[in-house]
């Protein structure tokens, strides 16, 4: 519950710096950058604090493709754009999937008025983002992202692990 709200106080006070908007520039080809850019600045940001805590599991433990981790990190929520499912959106969708998991889920499937849209994008964002990512030829950052809200495996690729455990301290 106290990651949670940190979550909250950090996207309430969520700044995009020109640094983090360089170093998405850098990074990310035009194209995924327009998916970056259409996130809420909340997402942006913390898809920018996943990246920098990704890049520093990375260095204690090389392992796997640096620059993929870096761009799946960056892009892992790209499925949640802004006015879908904003902070207040979220804050709901997590109360619910917590004290009414099934009635959450039964919402999500039938997308039932504006709480079963978010929940909808609660639920589907990762395979959401991963189509998008597919459209503009990224295919080997949606394999992971498509994977990143799911159980681990022990073929899991490296990147994958890394991200979870990224977006998990964030």
């Amino acid at each position: 519950m106290i990651q949670r709200v940190k979550q909250f106080y950090r996207a309430i006070t969520a700044r995009i710096t020109m640094a983090d908007r360089a170093w998405v520039e850098e990074t990310l080809p035009a194209a995924a950058q327009s998916l970056f850019y259409a996130m809420h600045p909340a997402d942006q940001y913390h898809a920018l604090n996943v990246a920098k805590t990704a890049m520093r599991l990375w260095g204690e433990a090389p392992a796997g493709d640096r620059d993929l981790l870096l761009r799946a990190a960056l892009l892992h929520d790209v499925g949640r754009v802004q006015g879908d499912m904003d902070i207040m959106g979220k804050v709901l969708a997590v109360l619910v999937k917590h004290f009414a998991p099934v009635k959450a889920r039964q919402l999500a499937e039938t997308k039932t008025g504006w709480l079963g849209h978010i929940l909808y994008v609660y639920y589907q964002h990762p395979e959401i983002g991963a189509m998008k990512l597919e459209g503009i030829g990224m295919k080997e950052e949606a394999a992971i992202i498509r994977c990143h809200h799911r159980k681990k495996t022990e073929n899991d690729p490296p990147e994958l692990a890394l991200l979870r455990a990224a977006d998990e301290l964030n």
